[in-house]
């Protein structure tokens, strides 16, 4: 066991101080693999909040003038403090959290990835000189960071999502509040200790953990606060878009999704079914791009079934930290009961159960990896986000039925493929409503690459270039008499 005590903090990083709510407040932190506290931490609310985003008010302006070569130096260092710590922030992960280690390591790897990505960008972020229609004018576009960015970020992903979102605040030269999770608190509240140790001034990163309601209701009603990212489910960003109205803040959502996986005819079939095990049950099918409808054509359907279907019975399920791991705990008991309802009903609608089908014989938060063959339209997890381990598995006959069947949501965050013929995967690139498309592909998520939904998925775009345009204002200047 690697430890990570050393990165627990019990305290929220307020304006460069790790302080502790002003009522004493805290909650328990558990493992969801065995129930154990791990941490207590503030339970924060409407008083902290309000500093935190005074800190970061105050700070904006000074960090903001910074050189950019200082900006840089300083993300270039909150990069290395994350690799050097890799292995302790995997285990705390897990301890938290409950992916296999496996997957938390790749998770930190890929939250580094991030911050070094909009260093890099930090460098590019141009203006325009544009051609004047009259004489003795000069116009000029320029890009300015947008000011108090304040981010809430998911369970399911504590680390990446919050990468996503700090690295091109930071680059930007925007100040930052957290609010992660009450889930998974550990996880970001490590990212203050780092960004200290990275040099970034007091008040650039603050973190609170506590209530949701209150953190976010003073978040969307503080002015000062200029730009509201946000990961989680459709229902609280729609809640959160309409808040931000009250003071014209800038939102970058990303939400909920159904995502179809499908499967042709001419697929690579060992190719299809390794790709649908890692879209369907990682991180126990707790991700917003995850396989939520697996599609297969009449002429594979049966063999694609079977082969699946014993890799999934297959999988180890254990706690994270054990070695071997495919899938670890759910997060919290409403999730078990989601599953053991969406399966009820799709079995009464004439699903059939291939493999698994209900909790884990090791009991606690632990679910069985399921498969569901001769899924239907009419069951609930057709149109619901399953957000778990059960895998529904629908058969169609022709590219226009299935592509029908897939734009049939109203989310549109991303959709898989399985074929060899060049001229369909150019007809699902058009076709498909979707912001993220992976052709014989499924791990497609990468720095250099826009990350977003569209339709109820999502607004705006996190990774590749686009990722830090949501952070700058642009101006226009004309200058007259030259």
């Amino acid at each position: 066991m690697t430890d990570f005590s050393h990165l627990v903090h019990q305290a929220n990083l307020i304006g460069g101080a790790w302080v502790g709510a002003e009522s004493g407040a805290v909650f328990d932190v558990t493992n969801p693999a065995t129930g154990d506290v791990i941490a207590r931490v503030p339970n924060a609310g409407e008083v902290e909040t309000r500093r935190a985003i005074d800190a970061a008010h105050a700070a904006f302006p000074a960090y903001a003038a910074l050189p950019l070569n200082d900006r840089v130096a300083m993300m270039r260092r909150l990069h290395q403090a994350i690799l050097d710590n890799q292995e302790a922030l995997a285990w705390m992960m897990t301890a938290e959290q409950g992916k296999p280690l496996v997957e938390a390591r790749a998770e930190i790897a890929s939250s580094a990835a991030y911050v070094l990505w909009f260093a890099e960008e930090a460098r590019r972020i141009y203006g325009e000189i544009i051609p004047s229609p009259v004489k003795g004018r000069r116009l000029m576009t320029t890009r300015h960071p947008v000011g108090v960015v304040a981010a809430i970020t998911p369970w399911n992903f504590p680390s990446s999502m919050l990468a996503r979102k700090i690295g091109p605040a930071l680059a930007a030269g925007c100040t930052v509040v957290v609010k992660p999770a009450s889930a998974t608190p550990l996880s970001a509240l490590v990212w203050g200790q780092l960004a200290e140790q990275a040099g970034f001034p007091p008040g650039v990163v603050n973190v609170l953990t506590g209530s949701a309601r209150a953190i976010g209701g003073e978040i969307m009603a503080n002015p000062k606060v200029r730009k509201i990212t946000f990961t989680g489910s459709t229902d609280i960003g729609k809640d959160l878009i309409r808040a931000a109205a009250g003071t014209v803040k800038r939102v970058s959502m990303e939400l909920g999704g159904n995502a179809p996986f499908m499967v042709f005819d001419d697929a690579d079939l060992d190719r299809a079914v390794t790709g649908a095990l890692f879209a369907k049950f990682r991180n126990a099918g707790q991700t917003c791009v995850c396989t939520n409808r697996l599609y297969v054509q009449s002429g594979i359907y049966d063999r694609f079934t079977e082969a699946f279907a014993a890799r999934v019975a297959a999988m180890k399920v254990a706690p994270g930290h054990e070695a071997g791991a495919e899938q670890g705990p759910m997060i919290d008991e409403a999730a078990i009961a989601k599953m053991e309802d969406l399966l009820a009903d799709a079995l009464s609608k004439g699903g059939q159960l291939v493999t698994g089908g209900g909790r884990h014989a090791r009991g606690g938060l632990f679910f069985q990896p399921t498969v569901v063959k001769n899924a239907t339209t009419d069951m609930r997890m057709n149109s619901e986000e399953i957000f778990g381990p059960v895998a529904a598995i629908y058969r169609f006959d022709t590219e226009d039925e299935v592509v029908a069947l897939a734009n049939d949501t109203e989310y549109g965050l991303a959709a898989y493929a399985y074929t060899q013929d060049m001229a369909r995967m150019f007809r699902l690139q058009d076709q498909l409503g979707y912001g993220l498309l992976g052709i014989n592909e499924v791990a497609i998520v990468t720095p250099e690459a826009p990350f977003g939904g569209i339709k109820e998925s999502g607004v705006g775009r996190e990774g590749g270039r686009q990722g830090i345009e949501d952070f700058l204002d642009l101006k226009y200047t004309c200058i007259g008499g030259l």
